[in-house]
């Protein structure tokens, strides 16, 4: 299995390295850098997130951004922490089992958990204790979509320039085959086997009955194997106008990726009954592109719009520093946040194969 695991992702690019769709725009990066004279001009982006959201930033603060309304609970769990005060805020909080466990800096879905008692809560906290942790409430919309959004600062209208609807990873019983059996059979769910068989170690032998659907997974994150689908046809005027309000509301926020779960799409429109999980600044990827069904999809217009994402990030960084006098971080102290990024990302990285 670990070897057809091994040549699935080798041969289908939307499983390739992160650095397979960024190190080739690097050179674009750079000559825009030249150009601006600054090598940390991007960071001028979002004023109202670290570092424009580059990752360094925290969720707990960046989601408090957004309107109440439009957030899910949330309360922030520092290191090591007394469970006893856990307990007490997330009570304070009015967030109930089952929640969303997730580190404060984080990515690509690393140690991202849904919860289910406060036995699992203690100890999940328990094996991550030398992280800081964002607990928020879990959303029971049943759709969840990421809508990428960028507004000029000298624009009253913004653009939409991706959708990506999220299908959550599932089986289907057959009434004979045990829950091990469907993974391995599904062409997809196959690849994430370990994964799944650390969430439903408890079910990989029962036998699901026929036409039962059993969703693995409600994590909407390409790593835990939710598929990302091209959802462009669905961006209109009306959708841009119901994200302008909104983006009003996060003042120094321009340019980025809103996670979003919603019940129906007609409400999303109306700018009804929908939660954002997180906002993504310059981090942030159309991931649309992962979508390698679609016809004309390739890995080179996957760079593409990437490139593009740069153009405008630069568009807006370079007016921030010039209208609100934006000072430019200086490259050595980036670069020493960088270098601890990476630590802490590596961090993260053997805490996900513990967890």
């Amino acid at each position: 299995m670990k070897t057809k695991t091994f040549f699935t992702k080798l041969t289908q690019w939307e499983h390739w390295a992160t650095p397979m769709f960024y190190i080739p725009v690097l050179p674009y990066a750079f000559y825009q850098a030249i150009k601006i004279r600054s090598f940390t001009f991007f960071l001028n982006t979002n004023p109202a997130i670290k570092n424009s959201g580059d990752g360094t930033e925290s969720k707990y603060k960046t989601i408090c951004l957004v309107p109440e309304k439009y957030r899910p609970k949330s309360v922030l769990i520092q290191i090591n922490e007394d469970f006893n005060e856990v307990k007490s805020k997330i009570s304070k909080a009015k967030i109930t089992f089952p929640l969303i466990a997730k580190p404060d800096l984080g990515f690509r879905g690393l140690l991202v958990k849904k919860i289910n008692s406060e036995k699992e809560l203690k100890n999940y906290l328990h094996k991550n204790n030398s992280v800081t942790i964002l607990i928020q409430e879990f959303i029971d919309y049943s759709e969840e979509c990421g809508i990428f959004y960028y507004r000029l600062p000298n624009k009253e209208r913004g653009k939409i320039t991706s959708i990506t609807l999220k299908k959550f990873l599932s089986v289907v019983g057959d009434g004979k085959s045990t829950l091990s059996e469907l993974i391995l059979a599904d062409k997809r769910a196959f690849l994430y086997y370990d994964l799944l068989q650390n969430i439903h170690q408890e079910k990989m032998h029962s036998v699901l009955k026929k036409d039962e659907k059993l969703i693995l997974t409600v994590i909407g994150n390409h790593s835990k194997g939710t598929q990302f689908l091209n959802g462009n046809h669905l961006i209109s005027e009306e959708l841009e106008q119901t994200f302008d309000k909104l983006n009003k509301q996060i003042k120094g926020w321009y340019y980025g990726r809103l996670d979003i779960k919603y019940n129906t799409f007609e409400e999303l429109l109306e700018g009804k009954n929908f939660k954002v999980l997180e906002i993504n600044g310059i981090l942030a990827e159309p991931t649309h592109i992962y979508d390698a069904s679609v016809k004309d999809a390739s890995y080179f217009k996957a760079l593409k719009a990437i490139k593009e994402n740069w153009k405008t990030i630069t568009e807006i960084a370079v007016h921030n520093r010039k209208k609100q006098a934006l000072t430019s971080t200086k490259p050595i102290h980036y670069i020493k946040e960088m270098v601890a990024l990476r630590k802490y990302a590596k961090q993260l990285t053997t805490l996900n194969k513990d967890n």
